[in-house]
């Protein structure tokens, strides 16, 4: 058994202490240690496991160490592995949900895929990106790193997402569209046209909001 942390105590954290779960009712591969979180007193129970430590325990952590990193908002997600990256002791393994189904996607580390979601061929999903409960990721898609996709989402073919892009519960992507980095696409909005320029859009079709 390989010891991990959870950084994130909040909702996620718990959802993804229970995909953990569901992954050693079929092979046993997780010993969780706790969660890691500032925001929370140290040896406060959430969800089945302890918070153990905070942020600046880990930077100096002596010990190998599994570490998975569940928070949603993608820009804090970067900035907590910026502070851990030099760590040489810390991994970042991939966490899938058994249910998912998926061809022959090329992933990275530090991915977190959950329950119910399919990803289907010659799809390369990059580093430290959250794909939430069922979504579609088509064929030949490329998410990059720090990328956030919300449930439910629905990722049309040959589609590119950009770094640190926050894509919103039940959002659709029609096929061959790019989105740049730095996005947030608002939840509902279908994207029809490519995405250039950083921003906020929402609606059908998605449109930026102005600043």
């Amino acid at each position: 058994m390989k010891d991990i942390v959870i950084v994130g105590a909040g909702g996620f954290g718990r959802e993804v202490e229970w995909l953990i779960e569901r992954s050693n009712n079929i092979k046993p591969e997780w010993n969780i240690l706790g969660f890691v979180d500032d925001n929370i007193e140290k040896g406060n129970l959430v969800g089945h496991s302890k918070v153990i430590y905070n942020i600046n325990d880990l930077t100096n952590i002596d010990k190998k160490l599994n570490v998975a990193i569940a928070v949603g908002n993608a820009k804090t997600r970067k900035l907590l592995f910026d502070k851990l990256k030099n760590n040489l002791n810390i991994s970042f393994p991939n966490l899938v949900d058994p249910s998912v189904i998926s061809g022959n996607a090329d992933i990275g580390k530090g991915n977190i895929i959950c329950a119910g979601t399919i990803i289907t061929v010659n799809v390369k999903i990059k580093d430290f990106t959250i794909i939430n409960l069922d979504c579609t990721i088509g064929h030949d898609d490329i998410i990059n790193d720090f990328v956030t996709i919300y449930p439910s989402v629905n990722v049309s073919g040959n589609v590119e997402i950009g770094e640190c892009t926050e894509i919103g519960t039940g959002t659709q992507i029609i096929q061959g569209k790019n989105i740049c980095n730095n996005c947030i696409i608002g939840a509902g909005a279908v994207v029809v046209k490519n995405i250039i320029k950083a921003g906020t859009y929402i609606g059908v079709p998605a449109k930026k909001l102005e600043d």
